[in-house]
């Protein structure tokens, strides 16, 4: 008997050891699941935190491109719209110099025509002009001798006269005494005069060395061919012979403008100015 309650008593001490390692694994299991289901929601939340901020990154930089884009489309379009104006203004600018030089070249073709025409009509009357001077100076060749240099014709007889007796001849044919105007008229008298002495149109008889030409004008006191020491003859010689060459012994080898006594002969010059021609 007793050693069946010895056996029981074991039995029953196993049994208990066996549901206290039980219950010990029950709790350790349960604390396991516990502790694991504690820290597992902890990871998921760390790894959910990363991805929002990731996410919130992402929008902002997603954001911030739009925003540049949207900027330079705006720059883009705005340098576009400038760069249109500007050339819209310049091509303006060039369409109105362009009329204005259509303009311009318009009116220097006008220009140019008209002086055409107008030179054309220069052109023949100056051809006119030309054919009436040969045909005068043909008419003058024929009518005693005259002889044209420039615009004038000039006639010297063969035959000697006081200055008044001279001037009188000349005035009888429509001409006068010869009026020098300049160096290359003095030549031409030197050349047709020669060795002669001729009376010219000046003269000092109204006012003493007052000296004037026959058509009443003054002579200019820088312009002259007087000889050395003249005019040197005061209230005696009123009037004024050219010499080209020196002929006379009293007169020394003075050549150009000398004041004689007008009654004295000498040989004369006439001159008319082709306005003045008359032919008989």
């Amino acid at each position: 008997m007793l050693n069946m309650g010895m056996k029981g008593m074991k039995i029953d001490r196993e049994e208990m050891t066996v549901v206290i390692y039980e219950s010990a694994d029950c709790v350790r299991d349960h604390d396991f699941r516990t502790e694991t289901n504690t820290h597992q929601p902890l990871q998921r939340t760390g790894s959910d935190s990363v991805r929002n901020r990731i996410s919130r990154a992402a929008a902002v930089c997603l954001v911030l491109l739009c925003v540049l884009l949207l900027t330079a489309v705006i720059v883009l379009c705005v340098h576009i719209h400038t760069k249109s104006t500007n050339y819209t203004e310049e091509r303006d600018q060039l369409l109105t110099n362009i009329t204005n030089l259509i303009e311009d070249r318009d009116q220097l073709l006008t220009n140019i025509t008209n002086l055409t025409e107008e030179r054309d009509q220069l052109l023949t009357k100056i051809n006119n002009l030309t054919e009436e001077r040969d045909q005068l100076r043909h008419n003058l060749q024929s009518y005693g001798g005259w002889t044209c240099y420039k615009s004038s014709f000039y006639y010297m007889p063969n035959e000697n006269k006081s200055w008044t007796e001279s001037r009188r001849y000349c005035r009888e044919r429509g001409a006068d005494l010869i009026i020098i105007n300049n160096r290359e008229e003095q030549d031409f008298v030197k050349n047709m005069a020669g060795s002669a002495i001729v009376y010219i149109g000046l003269t000092d008889i109204d006012v003493e060395n007052t000296w004037k030409w026959v058509d009443n004008s003054t002579l200019t006191s820088g312009f002259s061919f007087w000889a050395s020491g003249e005019p040197n003859g005061g209230r005696r010689e009123n009037c004024v012979v050219t010499v080209a060459v020196a002929t006379v012994p009293a007169w020394g080898d003075r050549v150009g403008w000398l004041d004689v006594d007008c009654n004295i002969p000498f040989k004369l010059i006439c001159e008319k100015s082709i306005s003045q021609l008359t032919l008989p």
